[in-house]
């Protein structure tokens, strides 16, 4: 049973979101790393994610019963009742807050306040609604990082905008990947993401104008000195590979695969990025 419950917190999301939130804060630190903080960080902010993620389950759980990746989920299946799902999402969001709120500071709370909302209600309502739905929930996407950066600098700056931006702008190839991967599933399920309210066609036409953007937004750190010139470089190299192989399989004959091969690479994409986020600051 208490893999269930796990289950319900989408673990995968909160282990890339603890990979970013990680990253920002090694960033902000730069030679002076409070491991403590770091900890209650990512504790707070894993929690509060968790709990999104509980309450996202309960809101598509009528979703989730067409899509075949996900018909078997806890509250499809209904092995969990629903209101023990909602307490146990209330209880571990409420620990997630409190732990910013004591441990961190007033900024990083409202951060997690913000990436909850967002999450929860603004994504929920619009991913059913609108072709914009994917960019709603970029914004949450980008959260973690930004509250890792700001739990360590101890304010909002250029650079706590930058990562924000390069997080929600890598966001966007990353998910066109996915719904394209899945098209089948989303197109059952009436959730108007871009392959599926346009073409597959818009949805690689705007994958790889956003994989240009997120180099650009990349740039942006070492222009504004955060981070040296050997990030730059191998995020230059590491996207360029990204966007070059979109092009090669450009006119491939399945667009599910073309998504799925674009979806993987956005891993390693995201794996380089906080790497060189992590130590960026601390090289040329």
């Amino acid at each position: 049973m208490f893999k269930k419950y796990y289950q319900l917190t989408k673990p995968g999301i909160i282990y890339g979101n603890i990979l970013t939130a990680t990253a920002g804060f090694l960033l902000a630190s730069r030679h002076h790393i409070d491991v403590l903080l770091l900890l209650e960080t990512l504790a707070g902010t894993s929690l509060i994610i968790g709990s999104g993620c509980v309450f996202n389950n309960y809101m598509d759980r009528g979703i989730d019963a067409k899509m075949a990746r996900t018909k078997k989920r806890a509250l499809v299946q209904e092995t969990i009742p629903v209101a023990n799902a909602l307490l146990f999402g209330s209880i571990i969001g409420l620990i997630g807050f409190c732990i910013l709120s004591v441990f961190t500071s007033t900024l990083v709370f409202y951060i997690g306040l913000i990436g909850f909302i967002d999450y929860v209600v603004l994504y929920g309502y619009f991913k059913r609604r609108s072709v914009h739905g994917t960019l709603v929930g970029s914004i949450s996407g980008a959260t973690p990082i930004l509250a890792g950066y700001c739990a360590a600098r101890g304010h909002f700056d250029s650079g706590a905008a930058i990562v924000f931006l390069i997080m929600a702008v890598w966001q966007m190839p990353h998910f066109y990947g996915i719904a394209m991967y899945r098209f089948k599933d989303y197109k059952a399920a009436g959730i108007p993401v871009l392959p599926v309210a346009k073409n597959m066609r818009a949805a690689k036409l705007q994958t790889l104008v956003y994989i240009i953007g997120f180099i650009v937004a990349c740039a942006l750190l070492t222009l504004y000195s955060y981070t040296g010139y050997i990030f730059l470089g191998v995020m230059v190299i590491v996207s360029l590979m990204w966007f070059i192989k979109g092009i090669r399989l450009y006119n491939i004959k399945e667009d599910s695969l073309w998504g799925r091969k674009m979806f993987l690479f956005s891993l390693i994409v995201v794996m380089t990025l906080s790497a060189m986020l992590s130590v960026g600051a601390r090289l040329p």
